[in-house]
């Protein structure tokens, strides 16, 4: 069983691995270790830099935790994150981590993260997974059996900490009866289609009850029945980056509309969610709500796949955390 860091002064962090198109190690390591302006300067995600450049030097940090090791198979690559994220120790084997980390930020692509976590779960070493968590079934049935036997490891979307949607976390009694929710994405349904899902569930919470995707895989348009019986639509199309997370409600007595901008606010927090976790043992949310959200990734997919078909979360297999 996971026990909490509660007299840990520093939590030692080690990042791993590393997705195309993703630059999470140099983000999240920079958050808790502060970062090289000039070295940060050639990270390969322009938009990295510039929004670290804009936050003030006593706000960028989290504290009392530190990535202390990074581990990739592309060496080049994880040499240059350690200078631009002021990363001491390049591990050459993934292994090498255990023992010198207390924590695990898991970069890897959702079709190796039970390999990669298993590595540190065995081990008793906890694990925050990049999202989505999973994104096959038998995948997630290997997360729900992590979790039902204590492993300690916690997934989630920076969307879900957007501070430009959290008004409407604590209650939208001001629209009325909500009836329609959408939220816009780009990049692809099954690597960024978690972020619009996770966007949506603190508003409307749990009750997801089926999705329908009649778009292709560039351009991905979806609706999704909720048990509140309000409707809810997500355009999630490849290269519409205008407007990643724009967010709209509509009830009946009202209507509200935010648009998701500040990246690092949303990354610290969740970030700061992990580190609470590793503290205290206590989870931020209940781990139902990231499988409610995987098993509706995949039947997005499986939509898309077979016409357009409306498909049922019900008819995923019998998966269950209880």
């Amino acid at each position: 069983m996971f026990k909490p860091l509660v007299q840990q002064e520093v939590i030692r962090l080690g990042v791993i691995g590393f997705e195309e198109g993703n630059g999470h190690p140099y983000s999240w390591s920079a958050i808790f270790n502060g970062y090289d302006p000039e070295a940060m300067s050639r990270c390969p995600y322009p938009g990295i830099p510039d929004y670290l450049n804009k936050v003030p030097k006593e706000m960028l940090r989290l504290p009392n935790a530190l990535v202390t090791h990074i581990w990739a198979e592309d060496k080049d690559e994880a040499r240059r994150t350690a200078r631009a994220s002021l990363i001491p120790h390049i591990a050459e084997r993934m292994e090498d981590l255990i023992g010198q980390v207390d924590a695990v930020l898991l970069c890897t692509d959702a079709s190796e993260h039970v390999k990669h976590a298993g590595t540190f779960l065995e081990a008793g070493v906890p694990v925050f997974v990049d999202k989505p968590m999973a994104d096959n079934e038998a995948d997630l049935a290997t997360f729900i059996r992590w979790f039902k036997e204590g492993k300690p490891f916690m997934s989630s979307s920076c969307m879900r900490y957007a501070k430009e949607f959290m008004p409407w976390h604590v209650s939208t009694c001001e629209l009325g009866k909500l009836r329609y929710a959408s939220i816009t994405m780009a990049k692809s349904w099954e690597r960024y289609g978690i972020h619009a899902l996770e966007a949506l569930l603190p508003i409307v919470g749990p009750g997801f009850l089926s999705i329908r995707n009649t778009g292709t895989a560039e351009r991905n348009i979806i609706h999704v029945k909720h048990s509140s019986e309000a409707e809810l639509v997500i355009a999630n199309i490849a290269d519409m980056y205008g407007a990643f997370g724009s967010l709209q409600l509509g009830g009946t007595a009202g209507n509200a509309a935010a648009m998701f901008k500040d990246t690092f606010y949303a990354f610290k927090t969740q970030l700061a969610s992990f580190v609470q976790y590793l503290r205290s043992g206590e989870r931020p949310f209940p781990f139902e709500e990231t499988t409610e959200l995987i098993k509706l990734v995949i039947a997005g997919r499986r939509s898309r796949d077979e016409g357009g078909r409306e498909v049922k979360l019900s008819e995923l297999s019998e998966v269950s955390v209880r």
